[in-house]
């Protein structure tokens, strides 16, 4: 079979690439093509152009290359079209997906298309499975409550696993290995402080986490602050970390990453799917989030959930704290922080919804590329519907 496949995101290309293994190990002669980063040039794919001109986020980002993009998208429609794949594979990232997605079923209104990761409309926005409805068949869900919601929109849906339960995990040597190469005690607690993976959350959180861990640390002294980061961040994470009264150990290798979060006791950490990295590795968490007054409005205009945090989600329990917006403040978060220490029920009620949690998203299953590469043979086998 002969696949094109788009994604735009190191995330997306992390899951084209388990997918494209899975496609393969279904079918040996499977042939793909499209856009993609090393994840998936490791499984055969040969980039028309670099991942990279699409990881844009945000209105000041786009606007410059605007023209670029509108063209890339018009270039990838027609070379989807003049494939005539077995079918379209969009991963993630749909303002760029699938507006070729749109383009390409106008040039070949056969074409089978597949969107692996669902919109979040159960957060807000329900509208966006409808759209996506006019131009996508199926989807490949991470969050087990989402078929239902890509079902009611027009389309196929079938859950295949989060990729969280395919990522490798530091083992106990490695986190005791991980204290002793930073001078953290074995029976010091450790806290780690997640406060984005953007500059602009880094710069809003950062300073408030750091006073809600300084309250902490005034009730509990032994503790020690690891701050794991990402390239993006890392120099502006170092800056600030140096002005930190907790005067904490900046990681930013993913090797050191993992051994952190192995050897952690409890984390502050902002919104996003690290809570789910937290999850995995059974350690107990604070959520906190803010953003701009603005922004801030009319996000609380639009959410339709009473929480953000996945694991509180995927349990259906609302065991995480969380402190988002006008709450996002040192104190509250110290104070959730604390009984996290003392409280061995809010640490057992946390670690039980954890575990619940990476249950239902795939862990102990079959991988969750093999699962989506069934899904997709089984789309592109079934009829195709009526438009």
């Amino acid at each position: 079979m002969k696949f094109f496949l788009i994604a735009g995101e190191p995330s997306g290309d992390n899951l084209g690439g388990a997918l494209m293994a899975g496609l393969k190990s279904l079918d040996p002669a499977a042939r793909f093509m499209g856009v993609g980063g090393p994840a998936m040039a490791a499984q055969g794919l040969e980039s028309r152009f670099p991942m990279e001109e699409l990881s844009l986020m945000g209105i000041w980002e786009v606007l410059p290359k605007y023209r670029a993009l509108k063209a890339r998208i018009a270039e990838t429609a027609r070379a989807v079209a003049e494939a005539r794949p077995d079918a379209l594979i969009t991963i993630d990232s749909p303002d760029f997906c699938l507006r070729v997605a749109r383009q390409a079923r106008a040039l070949h209104p056969g074409l089978r298309t597949i969107h692996y990761v669902a919109p979040s409309v159960w957060a807000w926005r329900p509208g966006r499975a409808a759209k996506m409805a006019e131009v996508i068949d199926h989807v490949l869900a991470i969050l087990p409550f989402e078929p239902p919601l890509m079902r009611a929109a027009g389309m196929s849906c079938d859950f295949v696993g989060h990729p969280i339960v395919a990522e490798p995990l530091a083992g106990t040597a490695e986190a005791a290995a991980f204290r002793d190469r930073h001078g953290i005690a074995p029976d010091a607690t450790l806290v780690l402080s997640l406060p984005g993976s953007r500059r602009t959350e880094v710069g809003r959180l950062g300073p408030r986490f750091d006073e809600a861990l300084i309250r902490l640390r005034d009730r509990v002294p032994e503790i020690r602050v690891v701050v794991p980061t990402v390239r993006g961040v890392s120099n502006l994470v170092r800056d600030m970390a140096r002005r930190w009264p907790t005067a904490p150990v900046v990681v930013e290798s993913p090797e050191e990453r993992r051994a952190a979060f192995a050897a952690a006791d409890l984390a502050l950490a902002a919104s996003g799917t690290v809570s789910l990295d937290l999850a995995a590795n059974g350690v107990p968490m604070v959520i906190g989030y803010d953003v701009a007054p603005l922004s801030r409005l009319v996000i609380g205009m639009l959410l339709k959930t009473d929480t953000v945090t996945l694991v509180n989600l995927v349990s259906e329990t609302r065991a995480v704290p969380e402190y988002l917006g006008r709450n996002c403040q040192p104190g509250p978060m110290s104070q959730a922080l604390f009984r996290l220490v003392e409280d061995g029920d809010d640490r057992a009620e946390q670690l039980a919804a954890m575990a619940l949690t990476m249950e239902r998203l795939g862990r102990g299953g079959e991988a969750p590329g093999l699962r989506a590469a069934r899904s997709v043979m089984a789309a592109i086998s079934s009829a195709p519907r009526s438009r």
